[in-house]
């Protein structure tokens, strides 16, 4: 993966991609004003990661299971001033951004899954509390490709779509422009390409840097009818994030077809498929069909996730915005 390996430096954030880079991170950090930093992670995360990553932290939180909101309020009281170095997946990333944005503080990023956190400026409050200067991204993001990786193969593909997805929903966006046109399809690309091989012959640079693309991508033309359906779904129902998202970009996909043709057969094109067929060749490249009841939704929990999602402003960012009788339509089609 040498030849993948990169530094990107995009306004007032940096982003180290190569193999490895993990295990350089004390000195890396400390080249971008993070000497001394507060390190937020989870026991599998640390577990995968460089020890020299915690013990040159000035101290160490483990972020608990849980909405962001919910998750940062707990942990907000208990960190300091120091920056803050996130390692995990999309909980732990947002978490961090969202204690930083409270108290006007620094966060590098180190991913261990595809969510696509440490690319953008999108992520809750803890609850109770304002961002006086707004949201905030990483100003440093480390990305080490086989450690994204690590996953099983059906979780890894459920992340894969939640990225896939980061791309998909930024194009059909007002804000939609050239640069994350680009962006999003290139990283479609490659997320098809890296599943499409076995495990054991994957490049993980394939997958990683699909992810960061789509990511960047929606960090710059925003999101619309997925990340709105799939975001208050996970809320209300109490359903996992990526495995949510591999079970309604399928059925969001069909659902766009008629509204932004032209986009979904650009992404189409992207993995190789035709339009008609883009519910199918997800459902693929996820590993078959993701329900929603087979993740623990609540059946009751419906109708409030229907007026959640009819109440979001975000709503309003897709072309020709469903109304109630089509968004329960989408949900049931995914049960």
């Amino acid at each position: 993966m040498a030849e993948n390996a990169f530094t990107w430096r995009d306004a007032e954030r940096t982003i180290h991609f190569r193999a490895g880079v993990v295990a350089d991170a004390p000195e890396i950090l400390a080249g971008h004003g993070f000497e001394r930093y507060e390190l937020l992670t989870t026991d599998r995360a640390l577990g995968s990661a460089s020890v020299a990553l915690a013990e040159d932290a000035a101290c160490f939180h483990h972020v608990p299971p849980g909405p962001v909101n919910e998750v940062a309020a707990r942990l907000i009281n208990d960190v300091g001033d120091d920056p803050l170095v996130a390692l995990g997946g999309g909980r732990v990333i947002d978490a961090a951004k969202a204690i930083a944005a409270v108290r006007g503080s620094r966060v590098a990023a180190l991913p261990t899954t595809l969510s696509g956190a440490e690319m953008t400026r999108i992520h809750r409050l803890p609850e109770g509390r304002a961002a006086p200067d707004g949201l905030i991204r990483p100003e440093v993001v480390l990305v080490d490709p086989p450690l994204i990786a690590t996953l099983g193969e059906d979780r890894l593909r459920a992340s894969a779509m939640n990225a896939l997805a980061h791309g998909a929903d930024s194009l059909w966006t007002p804000l939609a422009n050239p640069v994350s046109e680009l962006a999003a399809l290139r990283g479609a690309r490659l997320i098809a390409k890296a599943l499409d091989a076995g495990r054991e012959t994957r490049d993980p640079a394939e997958l990683a840097l699909g992810s960061i693309l789509c990511a960047y991508a929606l960090d710059s033309a925003l999101f619309a009818l997925h990340h709105v359906v799939c975001q208050t779904l996970v809320r209300e129902l109490r359903i996992p994030h990526a495995e949510t998202n591999a079970a309604m970009l399928p059925r969001v996909l069909e659902a766009m077809r008629p509204r932004a043709g032209k986009q979904v057969s650009a992404l189409a094109r992207a993995l190789g498929s035709k339009q008609a067929e883009i519910g199918g060749r997800v459902e693929d490249l996820a590993g078959g069909r993701w329900r929603l009841s087979q993740l623990g939704a609540d059946r009751e929990a419906r109708d409030k996730a229907v007026k959640g999602i009819l109440a979001r402003p975000e709503l309003a960012m897709t072309p020709d915005p469903p109304d109630e009788a089509e968004v329960r339509e989408l949900i049931a089609s995914a049960w």
